[in-house]
């Protein structure tokens, strides 16, 4: 048996329907989620021109009412005149321990070579901070301005 084909002679198609209603729904949640989960980093970039010393402020204190902690150029450090065995931040802080004798409110003096290198710097302010230190003082010398 054969069948003919109708070309639109009274045989009605159903028309193909796709619902966007549920996939817009669907869009809109996915693009809220992305929205909320979605961390943005803003990276700053800071021109930074380090301070000179045009005033003269003279230290006026003797060596027994402060801590002076000097940094030469090759990092090693001492702590009112006494050169350290060791360059660690461990040695730097029981040396800070003993000469203070507990006197938290005792100045810090950080005196540092032209030179040196700048994470020691830092690791002598952050032994002292770590230690309760809250007066520190950087060392400069006098512009020729």
């Amino acid at each position: 048996m054969r069948f003919k084909r109708g070309r639109g002679n009274g045989a009605a198609r159903d028309e193909i329907f796709i619902n966007l209603a549920s996939l817009i729904d669907i869009i809109f949640v996915l693009l809220l989620f992305f929205i909320v989960t979605t961390t943005f980093t803003r990276e700053n970039q800071l021109t930074i021109e380090l301070p000179e010393s045009s005033i003269h402020n003279p230290i006026t204190s003797t060596n027994v009412d402060r801590l002076e902690i000097t940094i030469s150029n090759d990092g090693k450090y001492a702590v009112n005149g006494r050169v350290l065995p060791q360059a660690t931040e461990g040695a730097l802080s029981e040396a800070l321990v003993a000469e203070s004798k507990g006197d938290r409110d005792l100045p810090v003096l950080v005196t540092a070579d032209a030179n040196a290198k700048y994470q020691a710097v830092i690791t002598a302010m952050s032994a002292a901070g770590q230690l309760g230190f809250s007066k520190l003082r950087l060392v400069t010398v006098e512009s020729d301005q």
